[in-house]
C-alpha cells in the first residue's frame, strides 16, 4: 500500500511537471484563494455599515421606511444637511465645535505628555522606573468607564462638573499612549545621538523638542490619531459630566436626538443618520492625512 501511494504521488507530480506547473502549485493556489476570500469577507464586513449609512443619509423619511436599506431612493441629502444644521437653532454646529475642542485639544496635549513620559521611561535611569512602567501597563488595562464615577466625585468637589475641563482633563492622560511612545522611543531614538547632543552642550528640553520629537514623528502621529478617535467617540464621560446641551459633543447630541425620536412625535431618524455620517467624515480625513507618516515609519523599519 505504501509503495502504491508513493507511486501515485510521483505520477501526480510528473503530470504537474509535464503541464508546466511547479510542485505544490495547486496547494499554493488554494491557500491564496482562501486568503483572498477571507480578506474579501472582512472588507465586506467593514464597508457594508458605512455604505448603509451613506445610502440612508440621502433618503427622506418615507424612503427610509419603504425602500431597501442598501440602495438609494429619492436623493435628499442636501435637504437633510440643511435640516441638520438648522434644527434646534443650529445646535448641531455647536456640537461639532465642541467635538473638535475635546478631541483636538485633548489629543494634542495627550500626545505631548505621552511622548515626554515615554521618552523619560525609555532613556532615563531613575529609582522606581520599573515600578512606574508596571503601573502604566496595569492602568491601561482598567476600563475607562470604571474611572468615570471617581472622576465625577472628584470634579464635583473642585467645581469642574458641567465645564469643558471635566472632559478635557481626563483626555490629557492616556497610559496606553505613554506605553506606545516608550516602545517607539526604544526603537527610533538611538542613545548615542542623545549622548552626542549632551556632549555638545544641549539641554534636556532642547534635546527633547529638537531631536527626539523629530525622530518620533510617526509615533506622535499614531498617538495623536488614537487619542483623537477615542476622544471624538467619547460618550460615557460627557454623559456623566455635562448637563447643558451647549457643551455636548456630537456623540451625546446625536444620542439625545435619537431619544427624542423615540419619545416624541417628531421622527428625527433622517437627521440622526445624516448627523452620524457627518461625524464620520473628520475621522476619515485624519486617517488619510496621516497615512504618509505611517508609510515613512514602515520604510524606516525596513531600512533598519
Amino acid at each position: 500500500m505504501t509503495t502504491l501511494a508513493t507511486a501515485g504521488k510521483r505520477d501526480r507530480r510528473a503530470a504537474r511537471a509535464a503541464e508546466g506547473l511547479p510542485v505544490g502549485a495547486t496547494q499554493s493556489r488554494m491557500s491564496q484563494a482562501l486568503v483572498l476570500s477571507g480578506l474579501g469577507l472582512f472588507a465586506l464586513y467593514s464597508v457594508a455599515p458605512v455604505w448603509w449609512l451613506i445610502v440612508s443619509a440621502t433618503k427622506n423619511q418615507t424612503d427610509l421606511l419603504y425602500t431597501g436599506g442598501l440602495w438609494f431612493g429619492e436623493f435628499n441629502l442636501g435637504r437633510n444637511l440643511g435640516q441638520v444644521f438648522t434644527y434646534g437653532n443650529g445646535i448641531f454646529g455647536r456640537w461639532v465645535l465642541n467635538s473638535f475642542l475635546y478631541a483636538g485639544v485633548g489629543a494634542a496635549v495627550c500626545t505631548l505628555i505621552s511622548l515626554a513620559a515615554g521618552y523619560s521611561l525609555s532613556r532615563f535611569s531613575f529609582r522606581g522606573r520599573g515600578t512606574g512602567l508596571a503601573m502604566v501597563i496595569g492602568s491601561f488595562l482598567i476600563p475607562g468607564a470604571m474611572l468615570t464615577m471617581p472622576l465625577y466625585l472628584l470634579f464635583t468637589k473642585i467645581g469642574l462638573v458641567d465645564t469643558v475641563w471635566a472632559v478635557l482633563l481626563p483626555a490629557f492622560i492616556s497610559p496606553f499612549s505613554v506605553y506606545l511612545a516608550k516602545v517607539y522611543v526604544d526603537g527610533a531614538v538611538p542613545p548615542e545621538l542623545l549622548e552626542a547632543a549632551r556632549m555638545d552642550g544641549a539641554g534636556e528640553l532642547r534635546i527633547f523638542f529638537q531631536i527626539v520629537t523629530r525622530l518620533m514623528t510617526t509615533g506622535a502621529a499614531t498617538v495623536f490619531l488614537l487619542a483623537f478617535v477615542s476622544n471624538w467617540n467619547g460618550f460615557y464621560l460627557p454623559l456623566t459630566m455635562l448637563r447643558g446641551e451647549d457643551k455636548w459633543p456630537l456623540s451625546l447630541g446625536l444620542y439625545a436626538w435619537n431619544l427624542q425620536r423615540t419619545e416624541a412625535e417628531t421622527d428625527l431618524t433622517a437627521l440622526v443618520l445624516t448627523g452620524s455620517l457627518l461625524a464620520v467624515v473628520p475621522l476619515a480625513v485624519f486617517m488619510i492625512a496621516m497615512r504618509r507618516y505611517w508609510q515613512s515609519g514602515v520604510t524606516l523599519g525596513s531600512l533598519k
